[in-house]
């Protein structure tokens, strides 16, 4: 084997080696370069047209889904108060009968029971209400600029909280819970 001058790659024995200043044929690098430019755009358009094609089944399926728990949910409401409207007057008839108490502090006692529990739930369902408010998002947003608590909260370089720059909500100076347009500013 024959070994060219500036020993980049071994020629055959015979046959002379191209010569240094040949230039690959730029038409064809450039139509190479087209087709798989082409095949790239190609793969991205049936990347987001399957994409596409899930989103639509997930939010179905979820629109579905949500029809199916609210008729459920009702069906549990409407028997689970028949159910504690049962149990509620057995409780009475014990009440009355076993232990000789009047049918008015018998029910009085279910009816207060009755409110315990009410109170109860109506303050749980408070406590929960408060993660639809997604606070942790909104202070984020507002950390990059975006949304309405974006002058309260610090830049995103600074080492100051977030969380301690929203709990000091509202500000002191007046009009300080509205926006540029005048418009309510919700708490964070």
């Amino acid at each position: 084997m024959q070994v060219t001058g500036d020993e980049r790659e071994p020629q055959p024995p015979g046959e002379d080696p191209p010569p240094a200043d040949a230039a690959p044929d730029l038409l064809e690098s450039l139509r190479q370069l087209g087709d798989t430019g082409r095949a790239g755009l190609g793969a991205a358009g049936d990347t987001v047209k399957a994409l596409r094609s899930l989103v639509a089944a997930d939010i179905s399926l979820a629109r579905s889904a949500l029809g199916r728990a609210l008729a459920l949910m009702g069906v549990a409401i409407a028997f689970g108060g028949s159910a504690w409207l049962l149990l509620m007057a057995t409780l009475i008839v014990f009440l009355n009968r076993s232990l000789g108490m009047p049918w008015s502090l018998a029910l009085l006692l279910s009816a207060l029971l009755s409110l315990v529990v009410t109170g109860w739930a109506g303050w749980q369902a408070a406590r929960y209400f408060e993660h639809t408010r997604m606070q942790a998002t909104r202070r984020q947003l507002a950390r990059l600029g975006i949304g309405e608590l974006a002058d309260v909260t610090p830049t995103p370089g600074s080492p100051e909280s977030a969380r301690e720059a929203t709990r000091r909500w509202p500000p002191d100076q007046p009009g300080g819970d509205k926006d540029e347009r005048g418009i309510d500013v919700t708490p964070p």
